[in-house]
């Protein structure tokens, strides 16, 4: 009976579903976490009467026929970059992308990576480093007497020197924006590498027409919504129970044909 594999994939598609409803809700407190979505399509067709096949000598046509489906499969997962919540932090070095763009880092293999997450730190040097030390272009160094760094909107770093009373304009972020956002390809560690599917980025100066604003001071938190998550969870769940109550059910008429022979 064919309608053992049906409700096998069904199974199958709803594992998966429940996997990425989990993993938005573990990333509920990562940082510029975009949510994902799976998404499915239906399977291949088997005709038993096809649609337009002539029925009778006189030319007239099936009006629907015959056609039984085999399942459904996962047709994609795809990441939701709908904008966070800005959280204020009140710290010079977290900033926050209000808007399109992503920050550009550079990984030690010498590519570059893309990444929303603005909780910037210094290395040793003063240079302007992401949590795991890769250098945000273009390579920002704050002088080493700095007593105060400033961030405007526009992306301009100002740092204000001991002694001197006018601050010094030390360097300017630039934001990548792509024409595919949802292509970009997922690294770990709140990166995002570019693809095909993606496009190549444009860049400009935060602010500027198509790109979006900086905040210092704050960070973007995840765009999970908890309530939404916990529904789609439970839907997910109860049409797992349904097709494997499927399987059961084929197993039942199982038995009765065996019992019958």
């Amino acid at each position: 009976m064919r309608a053992l594999n049906i409700a096998a994939t069904g199974m199958l598609a709803q594992q998966l579903n429940v996997e990425v409803i989990s993993n938005n809700i573990a990333n509920l407190n990562t940082t510029a976490f975009k949510r994902q979505r799976a998404e499915f399509q239906d399977l291949l067709y088997q005709d038993q009467r096809p649609v337009g096949a002539q029925s009778s000598d006189n030319g007239t046509l099936v009006p629907v026929g015959v056609q039984v489906g085999s399942g459904v499969k996962a047709a994609a997962i795809y990441r939701i970059t709908e904008q966070g919540t800005m959280l204020n932090t009140n710290n010079p070095l977290d900033i926050g992308i209000q808007g399109r763009g992503y920050f550009q880092v550079q990984m030690p293999d010498g590519t570059t990576a893309y990444t929303r997450s603005g909780s910037l730190q210094l290395s040793s040097t003063g240079e302007i480093v992401t949590a795991d030390g890769y250098i945000v272009d273009p390579g920002i160094t704050l002088p080493n007497n700095t007593v105060a760094v400033t961030v405007n909107p526009s992306g301009q770093v100002l740092a204000s020197i001991a002694g001197q009373t006018t601050p010094q304009t030390v360097g300017q972020f630039q934001l990548a924006v792509f024409p595919n956002e949802g292509g970009l390809e997922q690294l770990g560690g709140n990166l995002l590498k570019e693809t095909p599917a993606s496009g190549s980025p444009t860049t400009g100066n935060p602010g500027s027409t198509g790109f979006g604003q900086l905040q210092q001071g704050f960070v973007e938190t995840s765009n999970v919504n908890v309530v939404s998550e916990i529904t789609n969870l439970i839907t997910a769940q109860r049409a797992y129970e349904m097709n494997s109550k499927v399987i059961s059910a084929v197993d039942s008429m199982s038995q009765t044909l065996t019992q019958m022979q």
